[in-house]
């Protein structure tokens, strides 16, 4: 019975021969820029909290470069940077919950 409730694309797809099916179009993205380079900014400061805190998820891991849409160099500066703001206590290394209830 689920066999013959299927949509319509679907259903399409599964008689359709393999050359005649239709393809998902996507549409086209802008070049992802990174935003220390569209700022001009020279070097990434460990003492900024609030602009490294945009590079870490909420359980306190940093956020890979695809994510953040940096360059290679600023990424690098950045991790550097949120490493540090640990080290200095500015950044905690985990989030509370997961210090308190474990993970």
């Amino acid at each position: 019975m689920a066999e013959e409730t299927t949509t319509g694309a679907r259903a399409a797809a599964k008689a359709a021969p393999a050359g005649q099916r239709k393809r998902r179009t996507t549409a086209p993205r802008g070049r992802k820029t990174c935003a220390f380079c569209a700022e001009g900014a020279k070097a990434v400061d460990y003492k900024q909290v609030d602009v490294l805190r945009r590079y870490i998820t909420e359980r306190g891991q940093i956020r890979p470069r695809r994510k953040t849409t940096l360059c290679a160099k600023h990424q690098r500066r950045l991790a550097l940077a949120i490493k540090r703001a640990r080290f200095m206590a500015l950044l905690p290394y985990t989030s509370e919950h997961i210090r308190i209830y474990g993970g």
